[in-house]
């Protein structure tokens, strides 16, 4: 079964940076695009990133250009975000997921809190 697992989330002051991972399993990595979203509390869960199953094309929203950056390992079946500038506005839960077949598959997500 797809089964996607976040990690590196946590918590660090405005300016700061930091690396989010997911790894994949139950299909073939290397054939999906994958996708980071994020949902504040309160808020609608919103799409921040895309990259294709090769990892030559990525897309940002508008909000985290400049300063969040995906990558993949097909190799390795995982997928990570790199975050930096980080803003306190860019607090909220990270998933990556992936629609396999026509359905969406959500990690468990993982809180990213930018405070000082």
């Amino acid at each position: 079964q797809v089964q996607l697992v976040e990690s590196g989330g946590g918590l660090v002051q405005p300016g700061g940076s930091l690396r989010l991972s997911c790894a994949a399993s139950g299909f073939t990595f290397s054939c999906y695009y994958m996708r980071w979203y994020r949902q504040a509390p309160g808020q609608q869960r919103d799409l921040v990133a895309t990259i294709s199953n090769a990892g030559g094309i990525t897309n940002y929203a508008d909000s985290v250009k400049g300063r969040l950056t995906t990558s993949r390992d097909n190799a390795k079946n995982t997928v990570a975000l790199q975050m930096n500038s980080l803003k306190p506005e860019d607090t909220a839960v990270y998933y990556c997921n992936v629609r396999h077949r026509g359905d969406d598959y959500w990690g468990q997500g993982t809180q990213v809190t930018i405070s000082s």
